[in-house]
């Protein structure tokens, strides 16, 4: 018998032997492993039934839903490829992912209807749906007539799974294509990795159009035939509720940040908790410490991104060291990390340079741009990932991997990643605008937040609050400035350069 490389066919084997349990609860309603077995079969029968060349993408912008996860699945053993957009998104920005990726299904919220559709016609794309966070909508619609049985796809391991786009920093952003090997390799390495059981009970809070949240958090509880309680999103009044009837949380930074700020959040809430992780932003290291004091349980920190899935991860099992704040950990089994020098030597632990990463779980390029590809990938294979980052340190050993700063001035603001180029382009094309430099300054609920430094053209005059305004009908929330600065001219160096080190340390306690 031909064997399966389809992602789908890996995690439903971890799927329990009594398939009546439940694998996802909401505040609302229960799931058993049988429901996403035939809900995601009658999806995949339907976008079979559509009759769709082979690699035909989906591209989903909806509410976190049950029913978009089982989207997710049914894509996948389709055979198709899953392209997940964040809510957050306008026209615009959907009209460049649609342009560049043009994908033969699109599935959004009912009250996008109009003007996504008015995009896929634009963009010739026959097949629009609806899918709204109580599981309704035209795809429910269409999907109930189908039968409940479907044989998964037979896959082959590069065969592609999933395209997640990843903004640039000249503003464009890039498909990164994630094969079934990608996400199984990455998925059966943290499993066992991060110790994953059957009775595990996930509380899973984080949106599912990321890696995070759709790939490191459903497949770790799909795969160990793990419950999932399902929330819409972060809320601490749910998280205290669900908490003791949890084992594992993930979560960005702000989370434990806005736990800890409530004084009901105690070490009775996480009694029965083995373990919680955090990524997709740097963790604080008062943070850490304060989390470790409240609860006696000390956060998972690990590291990782749209092109890899993960990378490193602070030890779950003491044997192989303990969990150090402020550090990504261990490269994990099968990954390989080097820290660089320009010239591309690798760097003794202690010395700071640019973190390259390979393994299974690395993505073969960006959708439809080999320059970029070639441009972001070794000639001996290895992937930039244009984070910068040093092996060791103080008190820190030698394999554990510290992740300094950015290459290319990224800013990740309540875990979402924001590229400045990208809002540079938008501010410059505003009234009265000579030019502009957005940064991120430390915030204490989001990390970072983004601040935008304007310089006026000769003769006009800004209104900060206008342009605020303004920006938030072109740009998704977590990207529009939380301040605009008008400054008189922006600092420079001998070359032209714009010093955004110089505006970040002048604006640092905005």
């Amino acid at each position: 018998m031909e064997s399966n490389a389809n992602l789908y066919a890996l995690l439903a084997s971890g799927f329990p032997p009594d398939r009546s349990q439940a694998a996802i609860e909401t505040p609302d309603q229960a799931y058993s492993w049988n429901d996403i077995e035939e809900m995601s079969a009658r999806l995949a029968s339907l976008l079979q039934a559509l009759a769709l060349p082979s690699g035909a993408r989906v591209a989903v912008q909806v509410e976190k839903s049950p029913t978009a996860l089982m989207l997710y699945l049914a894509t996948v053993r389709a055979g198709l490829v899953y392209l997940p957009l964040n809510t957050a998104y306008r026209s615009a920005e959907v009209e460049y992912f649609l342009t560049d990726a043009e994908p033969a299904v699109v599935v959004c919220d009912s009250k996008n209807l109009e003007w996504i559709e008015a995009l896929a016609r634009k963009t010739d794309i026959a097949n629009v749906y609806t899918l709204d966070a109580d599981g309704s909508g035209s795809l429910a619609v269409a999907a109930a007539s189908q039968g409940s049985q479907f044989d998964t796809v037979v896959s082959q391991p590069d065969d592609l799974a999933a395209i997640l786009y990843t903004s640039g920093t000249t503003g464009r952003s890039k498909g990164a294509m994630l094969s079934h090997r990608n996400l199984s390799s990455n998925a059966q390495v943290l499993k066992e990795f991060w110790g994953w059981r059957p009775d595990d009970v996930l509380l899973h809070m984080l949106p599912i159009f990321h890696v995070h949240g759709l790939f490191v958090a459903s497949h770790g509880a799909l795969l160990a035939g793990a419950k999932m309680i399902w929330l819409p999103k972060f809320n601490v009044d749910q998280a205290l509720h669900y908490l003791p009837q949890s084992t594992v949380m993930m979560g960005v930074p702000t989370y434990y940040v806005r736990l800890l700020a409530d004084a009901r959040f105690t070490r009775e809430v996480t009694r029965n908790m083995r373990l919680f992780i955090s990524g997709s932003a740097p963790l604080l290291t008062e943070t850490f410490t304060e989390f470790r004091e409240r609860t006696g349980q000390t956060i998972l920190e690990r590291y990782g991104m749209s092109e890899t899935i993960m990378l490193t991860s602070n030890p779950y099992d003491a044997a192989l060291g303990e969990r150090l704040g402020g550090t990504v950990g261990q490269p994990l089994p099968g990954v390989s990390v080097r820290v660089v020098d320009e010239a591309g030597a690798a760097l003794p632990a202690g010395e700071i340079g640019n973190v390259q990463v390979r393994g299974p779980n690395v993505f073969s390029g960006y959708w439809r741009m080999p320059e970029k590809t070639r441009e972001e990938f070794t000639a001996d294979g290895w992937f930039r990932t244009g984070d910068v980052g040093q092996w060791g340190g103080a008190n820190v050993p030698d394999n554990y991997l510290t992740i300094v700063g950015r290459s290319k001035d990224l800013i990740i603001s309540g875990g979402f990643n924001v590229y400045p180029k990208e809002i540079e382009l938008v501010i410059d094309e505003q009234p009265g605008v000579d030019e502009s430099a957005v940064i991120g300054v430390p915030h204490p609920d989001f990390g970072e937040a983004v601040v935008a430094v304007v310089v006026e053209k000769q003769g006009c005059k800004i209104d900060p609050e206008a342009m605020l305004a303004g920006l938030k009908a072109c740009l998704a929330n977590f990207k529009v400035p939380k301040r605009i600065v008008v400054a008189a001219e922006l600092p420079r160096n001998t070359m032209g350069k714009v010093q955004k080190n110089v505006l970040r340390e002048q604006y640092k306690n905005l």
